[in-house]
């Protein structure tokens, strides 16, 4: 059998924890606190509640901890809410080369079964890695990315979640390959989530597909076969799709330099190419002295991408969260209007502030061909500030805070767990939480570790 997936099963089936260097571990734990105070901040949205209300009237057999509430749920409900909840405000973690990813929403693929099983931390770890190794190789390997074929990248953590959660389940390398299959031929996922004006699902899709990896593998394990050729075969995602698609990116140099050491933070809950405009204007006002009262005109230049996804006519009149925080002119007004954006400049009221809304006609998006070039190496965009006395303001820079080559500090990164976290849980428990996922690689069984997010 030379399928890609095979080629995949026997690299997941090989690798250990002993197989990780410092670097990869202490990476590996920075994501996984930065996940879990995205899930706390998570649990107090809208559409986590409705999903909450509808698996717990579902019911089932308590296997597993849903994050900040009492209950226990079914693996599947619960990976789905655990999912949802680190995904929820769009602050959790960012990959983008040729298509972007948030590798944590698959952390429940190997959270969930680890907790069920009482695996050990170093076996989460393992798994954990594993899910970003493959999510972030995938958002590499088509060409171009399949967002830019009008797909969302759910489809491809449908690949990636069932081998994360069949290292946790033990599956053989055949048991793998039929995994794959299973999750891998019906979570092909469309664009329009992410487009235009959106919607709960925006958030959703993901989570779904990582509860689907999950499923899948749970099927393989008791004997259920998908296609081996899911990927690369006859009417499989390479030739359903069309277009380019490099397989070897997704196994050469396995495990030279794991993927989690590239992956980057969010300082902001927004989508990930507003962040370089953002740390810009912020910077451009701080450095020159500027008030919001001076700004006359902003004018942001970008890569083609963020002008079409950012800055269309329903980005300039946002209505939902959703919509606002993919909106590039509503983020940089509550820039330039309270220096920095936070979850709590998504509510319903701050979304129709006349004073933050007074500015989104002042700001305008262009595609600037040059950045086009150093895109996804560089995550570069420009901004100029002119003031009502006329004075123009300009920069450019790189990429922005929280991305893997302007990492965040440990105060900073525990500065925005914090605020996530300590109005839920009070200082004691936040305390546990912090120290127990720094020192994850000795717990002995993930249950205990669960416990702590009961509330």
């Amino acid at each position: 059998m030379n399928t890609i997936t095979y080629k995949m099963a026997q690299l997941t089936k090989e690798l250990s924890y002993e197989d990780f260097d410092k670097k990869t571990v202490e990476n590996a734990k920075r994501f996984l606190l930065d996940s879990i105070g995205c899930a706390y901040g998570g649990s107090q949205t809208k559409d986590f509640k409705i999903m909450l209300d509808f698996y717990n009237e579902m019911g089932g057999n308590a296997h597993v901890t849903v994050i900040n509430s009492p209950l226990k749920l079914p693996m599947l409900s619960q990976s789905l809410l655990n999912s949802l909840m680190i995904r929820a405000l769009d602050y959790n973690d960012i990959y983008w080369e040729e298509d972007p990813s948030h590798p944590s929403d698959l952390i429940p693929a190997a959270l969930s079964p680890a907790e069920y099983l009482h695996k050990s931390g170093k076996d989460f770890i393992t798994a954990m890695v594993l899910a970003y190794e493959w999510e972030m190789r995938l958002c590499e390997f088509a060409k171009p990315g399949i967002r830019e074929r009008k797909w969302h990248h759910a489809t491809l953590t449908q690949y990636a979640s069932p081998f994360a959660a069949a290292k946790i389940l033990g599956l053989s390398i055949d048991e793998m390959v039929h995994a794959a299959g299973i999750s891998g031929s019906h979570n092909l996922t469309l664009g329009a989530v992410t487009a235009g004006n959106l919607t709960m699902m925006k958030n959703t899709v993901d989570p779904m597909a990582v509860q689907s990896g999950i499923q899948a593998a749970l099927l393989a394990q008791k004997g259920y076969e998908g296609p081996q050729h899911v990927m690369d075969g006859k009417e499989g995602l390479s030739e359903a799709l069309g277009g380019s698609f490099d397989f070897d990116i997704l196994t050469d140099n396995f495990g030279d330099d794991f993927r989690i050491n590239r992956c980057s933070m969010k300082a902001f809950p927004t989508e990930a190419l507003t962040h370089t405009p953002m740390s810009a204007i912020i910077k451009l006002m701080r450095d020159n002295n500027i008030s919001k009262d001076d700004v006359k005109e902003v004018t942001i230049k970008t890569v083609a991408r963020a002008a079409d996804i950012l800055s269309d006519p329903s980005k300039y009149d946002p209505r939902t969260r959703e919509t606002a925080d993919h909106s590039l002119p509503y983020c940089l007004s509550v820039c330039i209007v309270d220096g920095t954006v936070t979850p709590a400049s998504f509510s319903q009221d701050k979304i129709m502030d006349k004073e933050i809304r007074s500015f989104l006609p002042k700001i305008k998006v262009l595609a600037e061909p040059a950045f086009e070039k150093t895109f996804p190496t560089l995550k570069q965009a420009g901004a100029e500030i002119i003031t009502k006395s006329g004075k123009s303001f300009n920069i450019t820079l790189d990429y922005p805070l929280g991305d893997y080559r302007e990492p965040m500090d440990e105060s900073t990164l525990l500065k925005k767990f914090n605020a996530m976290v300590l109005p839920i849980t009070g200082t004691s428990k936040r305390d546990q939480i912090v120290e127990a996922i720094m020192d994850i690689e000795n717990e002995k069984d993930i249950a205990d570790f669960m416990n702590l997010f009961s509330s």
